[in-house]
C-alpha cells in the first residue's frame, strides 16, 4: 500500500490542515486518495452514511479527497467524558467507556487489529494513503502502546513528514529532539521536514534552514505560511485561541463553551456568513445581550448542565430568554434546555434525576443506546418545506411532556419529523438533535432573518448554496497556498 505519513513535534502543529491539503493536492493530481488516522482522541464526531462515528477532521479529509468518508478512515474514535474517562469508538461503534489504564489493557490489541482491518479495507479502493499522526511520535513513555503515528509509518513503510509549528517557538528544538527519540528505523521513515506557521521575512529563516539540513540529513521539503484555520483542531482548546477578524457585523451570537463542547463544527457555517459574529462565551462570563445565544453540543449533558447551575449561567440564559431572548440547543444543548434530563443506569456518572433550564416542556431520559445515523427532513419552520441534513450522534431519549387536560402548548416540530426537535410559536426558542444543521444555507439564512427581523435590518438572500460548496472553495484555497510552498515529490517515489 503506498502511504505518505504526516507527524507532527507536538499537538497543533498542523498535521490535520497539511493533510487536507495534500488529499486535495493529490487527489487534483489524479490519485484515488484516502484520508487515515488509526486513533484520534476528539469530541469533534461526524456520521458516516452508514451510521459510524469518525473524527470530524477525517470527514473533512475525505471530502478534500473527493471521497464519501468511511469508518476505517478512523477506526480507533477515544471521546474523552471529563471523569478521566473515554467512550472508546472501534470502526464506527461505541464498544465501552475505560480509564487510560483499562483501555491499554481491554482495547490496545483489538485496536490495532481494526487498524489493520482497516488498512486492508482500503488499501482495495484506494491507490494512496495520506495518514495522519497524533500529538508527537516520540512520548518515550506512551511509544510502546502508540497507535497513531510511528507504528502506523513503520506497518506501511510510509514516507513520512515531520511538522513543526514555528510560531510557538523552538521548532529547532523541537525537530532535533523528536528525531533524537526516534528509533534508527522509525527515523529512517522521515523523508522531509516541514516548517509550518511561519510569519515573517522567509530569508531571515534560510541560515537557520541550511543548520537543520546539515545536522539531520533531512531535507526542509517547504515552510507554510501562517494560514487561518478552516475547521478546527480536535479539542475545544482551540476555541480560546479563536479571534474574530470582523470589524462590523449586524448579528452576534453567543455559543456558551461548555467544558465538555462537541461538535462545535456546527457552528463553522455561522462564522463564515459575513454579517454575522460569533463569540464563544465561558460558563463563568457575562452573557451580555446577544441576538442569539446557541447551547451546543455536549458529551457529557448533566455534568456541564450542573456547571452552568453552579455558575450563575443558567440563570443568566433563564433571564435572557424570559425577555424574549433567542435560544438554540443543540443536541445535548437540546437536552439542556428541558424540564427534566434523567440518567437512570448512572451512565455519564451518578444515577439520579436532575433540573434542566426549564425552557422547553420535554423530557431526557439518558440510555445505553446510541443513536447515531444522517438524516434528511423538510423544516416547519423559520420556513415550511426547506430541504434540511445533517447527522444525529446522542444516547439520550427526549420526548415532549403531555400538557394537562385543557392545556395547549405553544410548541411546535421543527421537522416533518418532529423527534428531530421542536420550536415555540413566537420562534424564540429552539431545540434540536441535527447537528450540521447550519451547513443547510437556506435554513440558515431564513433563522439569521429571524434574528435580523427583530433588529430591524433588511432580510439577506435565502437563495444560498450549502455551507459544503464553501468549504470546498477554502480547500482548494488551502491546496494552492500548500502546494505553492512545499515540495512534495521525494514523497510520491515509491
Amino acid at each position: 500500500m503506498k502511504a505518505i505519513m504526516v507527524v507532527g513535534t507536538t499537538s497543533h502543529a498542523g498535521k490535520s490542515l497539511l493533510t487536507a491539503a495534500l488529499c486535495r493536492i493529490l487527489c487534483r493530481r489524479s490519485w484515488r486518495v484516502a484520508p487515515f488516522k488509526a486513533q484520534n482522541m476528539a469530541l469533534n464526531a461526524y456520521v458516516t452514511a452508514n451510521g459510524g462515528e469518525i473524527g470530524y477532521a477525517q470527514a473533512v479529509q475525505a471530502w478534500a479527497a473527493g471521497v464519501l468518508p468511511l469508518v476505517e478512515m478512523n477506526p480507533v474514535l477515544l471521546k474523552p467524558q471529563g471523569d478521566m474517562t473515554s467512550q472508546v469508538i472501534i470502526k464506527g461503534k461505541a464498544v465501552g467507556k475505560v480509564s487510560a489504564v483499562e483501555y491499554y489493557e481491554q482495547y490496545f490489541d483489538l485496536g490495532w487489529q481494526a487498524v489493520k482491518e482497516s488498512l486492508q479495507r482500503l488499501s482495495e479502493e484506494f491507490d494512496l494513503l495520506v495518514c495522519e499522526g497524533a500529538g508527537s511520535p516520540a512520548e518515550i513513555n506512551l511509544k510502546h502502546r502508540d497507535l497513531a503515528n510511528m507504528r502506523v509509518a513503520k506497518y506501511l513503510n510510509a514516507a513520512t513528514i515531520l511538522v513543526v509549528d514555528i510560531d510557538r517557538g523552538g521548532a529547532f528544538a523541537h525537530v532535533v529532539g523528536t528525531l533524537e527519540l526516534l528509533e534508527p528505523e522509525e527515523r529512517a521513515l522521515i523523508k522531509g521536514i516541514v516548517i509550518n506557521k511561519f510569519r515573517g521575512q522567509r530569508s531571515l529563516l534560510d541560515s537557520g534552514i541550511t543548520w537543520l539540513e546539515e545536522r539531520t540529513g533531512i531535507p526542509v521539503l517547504g515552510v507554510i505560511p501562517w494560514i487561518d484555520n478552516l475547521f478546527p483542531a480536535e479539542d475545544s482548546l482551540s476555541l480560546m485561541e479563536r479571534r474574530t477578524s470582523k470589524t462590523h457585523s449586524d448579528i452576534n451570537i453567543a455559543v456558551i463553551r461548555l467544558p465538555r463542547i462537541s461538535n462545535f463544527t456546527d457552528f463553522d457555517p455561522l462564522e463564515a456568513e459575513a454579517n454575522v459574529t460569533v463569540n464563544y462565551v465561558n460558563p463563568q462570563d457575562t452573557l451580555g445581550h446577544p441576538d442569539a445565544v446557541i447551547l451546543p453540543g455536549s458529551k457529557t449533558t448533566i455534568a456541564d448542565l450542573m456547571l452552568l447551575q453552579k455558575t450563575g449561567m443558567a440563570q443568566a440564559i433563564q433571564n435572557y430568554a424570559a425577555a424574549g431572548g433567542t435560544i438554540l440547543g443543540i443536541c445535548g444543548g437540546f437536552q439542556m434546555m428541558g424540564k427534566i434530563v434523567a440518567d437512570p443506569e448512572g451512565l455519564e456518572g451518578e444515577s439520579g434525576r436532575y433540573r434542566g433550564l426549564e425552557l422547553l416542556p420535554v423530557k431526557t431520559v439518558i440510555t445505553s443506546q446510541k443513536i447515531a445515523r444522517q438524516r434528511v427532513v423538510s423544516s416547519n419552520y423559520p420556513q415550511v418545506g426547506l430541504p434540511v441534513s445533517g447527522y444525529e450522534i446522542h444516547q439520550g431519549r427526549t420526548r415532549l411532556i403531555q400538557p394537562e387536560e385543557g392545556e395547549t402548548l405553544p410548541y411546535k416540530p421543527l421537522f416533518d419529523d418532529a423527534s428531530l426537535g421542536i420550536v415555540d410559536l413566537n420562534q424564540s426558542v429552539w431545540g434540536t438533535y441535527l447537528h450540521g444543521i447550519f451547513d443547510n444555507g437556506p435554513w440558515r439564512r431564513s433563522w439569521l432573518n429571524h434574528l435580523r427581523q427583530q433588529r430591524g435590518l433588511p432580510s439577506l438572500p435565502t437563495g444560498v448554496s450549502n455551507y459544503r460548496e464553501q468549504r470546498e472553495a477554502l480547500l482548494d484555497a488551502l491546496a494552492d497556498t500548500v502546494e505553492t510552498y512545499l515540495n512534495i515529490t521525494p514523497l510520491l517515489t515509491f
